[in-house]
């Protein structure tokens, strides 16, 4: 049965096209995805989230319990509120999901983590708490919106409760501040500035409304797709999955392996990969002829070896066809992509193409 946010009605009132997204009935766009995406690089526009998971982890042992789970060390987290990306692998370094954990204090954390991988997500996290005194507690009952552009702080602070814009205002970037059930990170998806608000589901079609009334954008996934692209953050399940390892993920930077003792789940096994010198390089590309770039399309190099795109399409931004794509290491400064039987020309380029409004590489 589809699932639906508490923001379901709220988005047919507003004329959403409606798909479906991993069981979840959710807005793909409200009229125009480009508006919508340019909507984000200038503005300010919002996205409902609320399908994606919360889960609280705490005890005396969370901090430990934590450390063996993900790929990343949450030792790195000494200030309350701070962030942390990382990648949570099973014991073949393949990735099970990539989350955000937030440090509340030294007993508590809390996880976001993707909706599509939520069943599987929630089991796994249970079989690794078995032999650690720790509580592990989704709370459905949270919605989520995130904010994202240059004007999100402008136009969120002012509206959310008590004193929380004050704090919210004040934060850096990947941290976040709460008050009662509010929580606010300054983290996103978009590659701009904005904030991810948890609340209760009661007031989450309130705030809503009220973020419309200041002129905040409503957004869907298909925006948020090509703003992630543009960004160059991975999505799960095209990018990098259980058959992939963060090595060759473009993800080696979510690996901390310091302290050498920490043995986190997978961390063997990624290291004898590591030993072994994959051949595999994740890269960027900007297509320099007419077409769209897509997932699972071949990259032809100049020595006739082959690798595919994991996830491409069109960039707004740069009004130029993109991708991430997985290769072998020694793809040079050019490749060609296989597009309906056609080699066409594309320039090799770090896979991050536009952050805060501006276009980073060379075009």
């Amino acid at each position: 049965m589809t699932k639906k946010t508490v923001l379901n009605n709220a988005h047919r009132e507003l004329g959403a096209r409606m798909v479906d997204f991993g069981g979840w009935d959710m807005p793909v766009n409200y009229g125009s995805q480009i508006d919508e995406h340019h909507d984000v690089r200038k503005s300010v526009g919002m996205f409902d989230v609320s399908h994606m998971t919360v889960v609280d982890v705490g005890g005396a042992k969370a901090k430990a319990y934590l450390q063996h789970l993900l790929a990343n060390d949450v030792a790195k987290l000494t200030r309350q509120g701070k962030a942390l990306y990382s990648c949570m692998l099973n014991g073949e370094a393949g990735i099970i999901d990539d989350l955000i954990v937030y440090f509340l204090d030294e007993k508590n954390y809390r996880l976001v983590v993707n909706a599509s991988t939520r069943d599987k997500d929630i089991a796994w996290l249970e079989k690794q708490a078995e032999n650690f005194d720790v509580e592990i507690n989704e709370r459905p009952t949270l919605a989520m919106i995130a904010v994202q552009g240059p004007k999100a702080r402008q136009k969120v602070c002012p509206l959310l409760p008590e004193r929380l814009g004050l704090a919210a205002a004040e934060i850096n970037p990947f941290s976040a501040c709460w008050h009662g059930e509010w929580f606010v990170g300054r983290t996103g998806y978009t590659g701009e500035d904005g904030f991810e608000i948890m609340l209760p589901e009661d007031r989450a079609e309130g705030f809503w409304k009220q973020l419309l009334e200041v002129g905040v954008k409503p957004c869907g996934l298909g925006a948020r797709d090509t703003l992630r692209l543009e960004a160059g953050m991975n999505l799960y399940g095209q990018d990098m999955d259980e058959t992939k390892n963060p090595l060759e993920s473009g993800l080696a930077w979510t690996v901390a392996w310091q302290p050498a003792e920490r043995d986190f789940v997978g961390r063997a096994a990624l290291e004898k990969i590591k030993e072994n010198a994959s051949s595999d390089k994740f890269v960027g590309l900007l297509l320099e002829e007419k077409g769209v770039l897509r997932g699972h399309q071949e990259v032809v190099l100049d020595d006739g070896s082959r690798g595919e795109i994991t996830s491409g399409g069109y960039s707004p931004s740069m009004e130029r066809s993109i991708a991430l794509a997985r290769v072998p290491a020694s793809i040079g400064e050019t490749c060609k992509i296989d597009i309906r039987g056609k080699l066409k020309n594309a320039t090799v380029v770090k896979p991050c193409f536009v952050r805060q409004g501006a276009v980073q590489i060379k075009i």
